[in-house]
């Protein structure tokens, strides 16, 4: 018997609102497209289309993601900018598993990301024995997007060494791929496209050459732009990974979830949300999707340690390996947010106190 997967990719996920978008839509494809640019708006942002309910897979502004959609449309890749945590990666295989139905064509970018990894690679006892032939030739997935007109995603792209990035060049140019060792070409069918993400936040950046960036319609996904949206969104993303883990405890309280989105907002901003107090930054981005995970940690302490109910002290671990990253510089900030803050807060003396005994 199989175990179920951890992580089920999107079109897997959530293949009964694919299927029930491909019923309805009834507005122009793109070629080899599976769903209308109108059905992948409303797959990503939600809605309500023959009766059938879509849940919001990206909660921000719409248009962000029409522009998104409509770059795709063109011959132009898709950059998706933002700071760590403002769902690049998340808002990239739901438009992979919208377009094409399949999100796993994927170039994972690092420090040591080969130029086989976006072009192609061999077999090298193929190679040896019958020496370079298509036998021998093992695809990237940008290859294969290429071949069979689907999206392929390249992650963290100003990651990759400056030199592989460029091998993008000729590929987003001339829809094509050289193969000098055969004396052949791999044609891009209509459908391929690139979405690629980045961000400049973190260290090990390579800075696109600017022939790249041609290539590229850059779309900036901004971070929440209030603490109702951000509650809501980690409250979703919550709901939705405590049903994948099978976490046993309660849903958690929202005034929980609105207690740490204000807490990383402000840390993040640098003031009190009044305005009235000025704060440090500690050197963490403490993004949306920290936030999401803290709040996890806390509900699986809660389930396996303590009533099944989120409580403040479920969630103080979770804030402080969050928040203090560099444990001399970000101990500082939050030592001072704590006493400064936290302690004169109405309704939060329960967090002030378990943070305390943390810290």
């Amino acid at each position: 018997m199989s175990t179920p997967a951890l992580r089920a990719h999107a079109e897997q996920q959530f293949a009964d609102e694919l299927a029930a978008l491909v019923r309805h839509d009834d507005k122009p494809k793109p070629p080899n497209w599976k769903l209308s640019p109108w059905a992948v708006a409303t797959y990503l942002l939600g809605g309500e289309l023959g009766g059938e309910k879509i849940s919001a897979k990206y909660i921000g502004q719409r248009r962000v993601i029409e522009i998104a959609i409509a770059t795709l449309a063109t011959d132009r890749a898709l950059l998706l900018l933002g700071v760590p945590g403002t769902a690049k990666s998340w808002v990239s295989e739901h438009l992979s598993a919208a377009i094409s139905g399949d999100s796993t064509l994927l170039v994972q970018g690092t420090a040591g990301t080969p130029e086989e990894a976006v072009r192609y690679g061999w077999n090298y006892a193929q190679l040896l024995a019958k020496g370079p032939s298509l036998e021998a030739l093992v695809p990237s997935p940008v290859m294969r997007g290429m071949r069979e007109g689907r999206i392929t995603r390249v992650e963290e792209l100003t990651r990759i060494p400056a030199d592989v990035q460029d091998s993008l060049i000729t590929i987003l140019s001339e829809k094509a791929l050289p193969i000098p060792e055969l004396g052949d070409e791999v044609q891009a069918r209509k459908g391929f496209n690139v979405i690629a993400t980045a961000n400049d936040r973190d260290k090990g950046v390579n800075d696109l050459s600017s022939a790249l960036k041609r290539r590229f319609n850059t779309v900036v996904l901004p971070l929440p732009e209030s603490v109702d949206e951000e509650v809501e969104i980690v409250r979703t993303r919550v709901a939705s990974l405590g049903k994948a883990l099978e976490i046993p405890a309660e849903p958690p309280a929202l005034e929980e979830i609105r207690r740490l989105v204000t807490i990383f907002r402000e840390l993040r901003a640098g003031a009190t949300a009044d305005g009235k107090t000025k704060l440090k930054s500690p050197s963490g981005t403490l993004s949306t999707a920290e936030a999401i995970s803290v709040v996890n940690q806390g509900l699986s302490l809660a389930a396996h340690f303590g009533d099944g109910s989120l409580r403040a002290a479920d969630l103080a671990g979770g804030v402080l390996g969050a928040v203090v990253k560099d444990p001399v510089q970000d101990k500082v900030v939050w030592q001072e947010y704590l006493e400064t803050v936290v302690k004169e807060r109405d309704g939060w003396k329960d967090l002030y106190r378990a943070c305390r005994e943390l810290s």
